[in-house]
């Protein structure tokens, strides 16, 4: 099947048409996750214009610097906008990616970069990120800092995060790009994105390929 081409313009709107709202709570006029339009994009997306990485330097979880460029240079990297709290999209994602991660050979596996962005930094510490991404898989990077900066970041790569809200029952709702960005360890660029409808399936026919600079 063919995937779809996207232009920088096309990237911007798939983006905006695909932030999650995620609440640590319901309403009855908010849901937990809801998404904002939609898109019918192929669930891994190969960009016709490859875009440079975030360039952020933020905390890891063992409150060490971590320059995202330097460090994943040279590897195969997905890079995710997230929270821990979201109770449903960004755990999902995440699992997705692990359990297809598993089914590669150890050497690509210890190749590969899962970076986990926290786009809710205030909650997001350092050792809350250790125990969230623990529970997934202790190889995945996860990273907190200045709201300012991961949004900056972010919208670099336009995928759009926006400041979470606390609402009066005191739920807090965190707003939320659902793209997988996923880069190539050739020229380190993003070449390719997974979309919110991207499963276990289309992640373990894409790493494999990606891994190798190749599109899935």
């Amino acid at each position: 099947m063919r995937k779809r081409n996207l232009t920088a313009a096309g990237i911007a709107l798939v983006s905006a048409l695909t932030l999650a709202a995620c609440g640590s709570g319901g309403d009855s006029d908010q849901p937990a996750a809801s998404v904002s339009g939609g898109t019918r994009s192929e669930p891994v997306v190969t960009l016709d214009r490859p875009m440079e990485k975030p360039d952020l330097v933020l905390t890891d979880t063992e409150g060490e610097k971590y320059d995202l460029i330097e460090r994943t240079k040279g590897h195969p990297t997905l890079v995710y906008f997230g929270y821990t709290h979201c109770p449903d999209v960004c755990p999902l994602t995440m699992n997705n990616i692990d359990v297809a991660m598993r089914q590669l050979p150890k050497a690509e596996q210890d190749d590969l970069r899962v970076v986990f962005v926290t786009s809710d930094p205030e909650r997001d510490t350092p050792a809350a990120l250790k125990k969230w991404l623990g529970g997934i898989n202790k190889k995945f990077v996860g990273l907190t800092g200045s709201f300012d900066t991961i949004q900056a970041g972010a919208r670099s790569v336009n995928i759009g995060i926006e400041k979470p809200v606390k609402k009066k029952n005191g739920d807090v709702v965190s707003t939320h790009g659902a793209q997988v960005l996923l880069s190539s360890p050739k020229d380190d660029k993003i070449h390719w994105m997974g979309m919110q409808d991207a499963g276990v399936d289309h992640y373990s026919k894409a790493l494999p390929k990606i891994i190798k600079g190749q599109n899935p």
